[in-house]
C-alpha cells in the first residue's frame, strides 16, 4: 500500500522508526513488558526525542494499534463508490485484508495478542477503538447488499462480516500448521484461499439450495 500525506509526514519526523520499533516489541512481548529504554535501543534513538512525538507509552501504543485500524478503514473507503456489485466488493475487502494482514504480520499479532490475553475489559476497548468502527462499516455494505435486493434477507449481515474477518484472521494464525496438512492446496496461496472462502460464502455447500430451502 502507497504512503500518504500523512504516513509520509510521520516518516520525515523521525516517528516511523520509532513505530516500527514499537510495534516489534509490543508484539512479541505485550504492553507491560517494554520500556521506553527498549525501543528507543532498537529504533536508534533517545528516550527524550520519543517523548517529543508521544507523550507516554500508552500514546504510543495506541498510535501502533490505531495505524493497523486505519489500514481497514482506508480499504473500505476505496469500495464504497466502487463499480460492481456488493460480492465483488465484499471479494475485494476480504482478498484486500487478507494481504494486509499478511504483509503487516507484527501489527496483527499485537491485535491478536491483546485480544486474547487481556481479557473482557481489554477486548471492549479493542472492539471500542481499533476494530469496531471498520467492521460496523462491512457490516452495513452486506446490509445494504441486502435493500438493494442482490443479498439474502434472511442472513445475519453480522454474522456474514464476522465470517469474513474470522477466515482471513484463522488463516494467519494456522499457517504453520496449515501447510503441513494434508489435502490443503492453498497454504502459499492467499489469494486462492480467499477466492474459495468467498465462493463458499456466497454459494453455500448444497448443490440446489432451493430444495434445501
Amino acid at each position: 500500500m502507497e504512503n500518504n500525506d500523512e504516513d509520509s509526514k510521520i516518516q520525515s519526523n523521525g516517528e516511523q522508526a520509532i513505530l516500527e520499533a514499537a510495534e516489534i516489541l509490543f508484539s512479541e512481548k505485550g504492553f507491560d513488558a517494554i520500556s521506553m529504554s527498549s525501543i528507543a535501543k532498537l529504533a536508534r534513538t533517545s528516550k527524550p526525542n520519543i517523548y517529543h512525538h508521544f507523550k507516554s507509552k500508552k500514546a504510543l501504543y495506541q498510535e501502533v494499534l490505531n495505524s493497523a485500524a486505519r489500514r481497514s478503514s482506508a480499504l473500505l473507503d476505496e469500495l464504497v463508490d466502487a463499480p460492481g456489485s456488493f460480492s465483488q466488493r465484499l471479494s475485494q475487502f476480504s482478498a484486500g485484508q487478507l494481504k494486509s494482514i499478511l504483509a503487516h504480520k507484527r501489527a496483527t499479532q499485537l491485535i491478536l495478542r491483546e485480544t486474547l490475553s487481556g481479557g473482557s475489559q481489554r477486548g471492549r476497548e479493542i472492539a471500542q477503538h481499533y476494530v469496531g468502527e471498520s467492521f460496523s462499516r462491512l457490516v452495513a455494505m452486506i446490509r445494504q447488499g441486502q435493500q438493494e435486493g442482490e443479498f439474502r434477507e434472511d442472513l445475519d449481515p453480522a454474522l456474514a462480516a464476522f465470517m469474513i474477518v474470522s477466515g482471513n484472521v484463522f488463516f494467519f494464525q494456522t499457517a504453520p500448521v496449515v501447510e503441513h496438512l494434508p489435502d490443503i492446496s492453498f497454504s502459499d496461496d492467499a489469494d486462492g484461499f480467499s477466492q474459495g472462502v468467498m465462493k463458499l460464502l456466497f454459494t453455500g455447500l448444497l448443490k440446489d439450495q432451493e430444495d434445501a430451502a
